[in-house]
């Protein structure tokens, strides 16, 4: 395919402070993201100065990098009534132009001119911690019902990441299967053809695609 420019890169976050969760499974989070200045190096496992409390659930190879659309987080602070500031969301990459949530699995990404590629591996599930933080009524079914999660992404190619760097799709998988697929249980026929082409998805988004695969099976998804 040839490359695309969808967007870019209007900030990019780490974590600023950990907080406790009163929770016993996970007691800290470092879910309080904050933009910071100049270029971040991205690893494998994520970006420089960032962390993650909750390892079961968040980091990891499949979840190095948490990305989310400006777009859909303010259309957030519209129907909240209040402003939600950069990284409000969790987000290493808040970006512009396009929506993480509609990629399509496998999709990559070149981030700037230091070789950075990245490749959309799921959707972001929103935990306890995520709805706590809110401090709105309902706030997981709320997230769920919008269906504007966000994508996680793998590192293909470590490199740096800043604030104004364009994003460049220079892949896209013939299944179609795009994160809100997976985020919603829909579009069973496109993940089943992601089940057959998709060599390396996360342990995690297989697991849910086959389930979605065998409900539609069983005549209870679309």
């Amino acid at each position: 395919m040839t490359a695309t420019v969808p967007g870019a890169v209007a900030a990019v976050c780490v974590v600023h402070t950990l907080h406790e969760t009163g929770l016993r499974r996970n007691p800290v989070t470092a879910i309080d993201k904050r933009p910071v200045d100049g270029p971040v190096r991205v690893s494998e496992l994520g970006l420089a100065g960032d962390r993650q409390c909750d390892t079961a659930n968040h980091g990891g190879r499949y979840k190095a990098v948490y990305a989310y659309s400006q777009a859909e987080a303010q259309r957030w602070g519209t129907e909240l009534g209040r402003e939600l500031p950069i990284g409000w969301f969790g987000e290493n990459l808040h970006v512009t132009g396009f929506s993480p949530t509609d990629a399509v699995v496998g999709e990559r990404w070149r981030v700037g001119e230091g070789g950075l590629v990245l490749e959309v591996t799921g959707p972001r599930t929103p935990c306890r911690t995520f709805a706590n933080r809110s401090n709105e009524s309902d706030w997981a079914s709320r997230f769920v019902a919008r269906g504007d999660c966000g994508a996680y992404l793998k590192v293909i190619t470590e490199g740096p990441v800043q604030a104004g760097d364009r994003i460049v799709v220079e892949h896209v998988p013939g299944h179609g299967a795009t994160v809100r697929d997976l985020f919603a249980g829909r579009g069973h026929e496109r993940i089943s053809a992601m089940l057959g082409q998709q060599s390396d998805l996360a342990p995690s988004v297989a697991d849910k695609a086959r389930r979605i695969v065998e409900r539609a099976r069983k005549g209870e998804v679309r």
